[in-house]
C-alpha cells in the first residue's frame, strides 16, 4: 500500500521532469529566408536610398537604411562594404502618399492611410540573370483625429520593417 501510495505521487513529478528534459533536447529552427552560397557571395553593398517622392518626410531615408542594414546584418553573413561587391542593392522612396479610408456618412475620412513605395534594384555580380529591378509598397492605416506629425515615426518605423522583409525575401532570401 505504501508503495503505491508512493507511485502515485512520484508518477506525476517524474511525468512534469520527463517532459522538461526532453523539451531542452527538441531541435530548433531558425527559418530566416536566406538562401545565400557563402562559398559564393562574402560581400554586399548597400547604397543610399534617396527620397522622390513628391512628399518628404527627410528621416525616413534613415530609419529606412538602417533597418535593411540591420536586417541583412542580423540574417546573413554577409560583410557590407562601401567598394567592390558581390551583390549590390541600391533604390529610391518614390512614394511617401496619404490617402482617405473609410468614409464616415458625414463625407469625412475617419482614418488615413500611409503609404510608402521603394524602388530597389538588386544587382549579382557573380552570377548573370538573378538581378532584379522592382518595386515595393507598403502602408499602415491611422485614425484621422491624429494629426501625422504625432504618429509618423512610429508608422514609418512599421513600414519600414515591412518593406525590408519584402526586399529580404525578394532578393536575398531568393524565396
Amino acid at each position: 500500500m505504501a508503495s503505491n501510495k508512493l507511485f502515485r505521487v512520484l508518477l506525476p513529478i517524474f511525468a512534469i521532469a520527463s517532459i522538461w528534459v526532453a523539451g531542452g533536447c527538441i531541435p530548433s529552427y531558425k527559418l530566416n529566408g536566406s538562401s545565400i552560397d557563402y562559398t559564393v557571395y562574402k560581400t554586399i553593398h548597400v547604397s543610399e536610398f534617396p527620397i522622390r517622392a513628391a512628399l518628404v518626410y527627410p528621416p525616413l531615408q534613415q530609419t529606412f537604411e538602417n533597418e535593411l542594414l540591420d536586417y541583412i546584418t542580423r540574417n546573413t553573413r554577409l560583410q557590407t562594404t562601401d567598394g567592390a561587391s558581390d551583390l549590390q542593392l541600391e533604390g529610391e522612396i518614390t512614394g511617401y502618399n496619404l490617402t482617405p479610408q473609410a468614409v464616415t456618412e458625414n463625407a469625412l475620412a475617419s482614418q488615413t492611410r500611409l503609404t510608402i513605395t521603394v524602388r530597389v534594384k538588386y544587382i549579382d555580380n557573380k552570377a548573370e540573370g538573378k538581378d532584379i529591378d522592382q518595386t515595393f509598397s507598403a502602408y499602415r492605416d491611422f485614425d484621422s483625429s491624429l494629426m501625422l506629425t504625432d504618429v509618423q515615426d512610429d508608422l514609418c518605423n512599421q513600414i519600414s520593417e515591412e518593406l525590408v522583409d519584402l526586399i529580404f525575401n525578394a532578393t536575398l532570401g531568393n524565396w
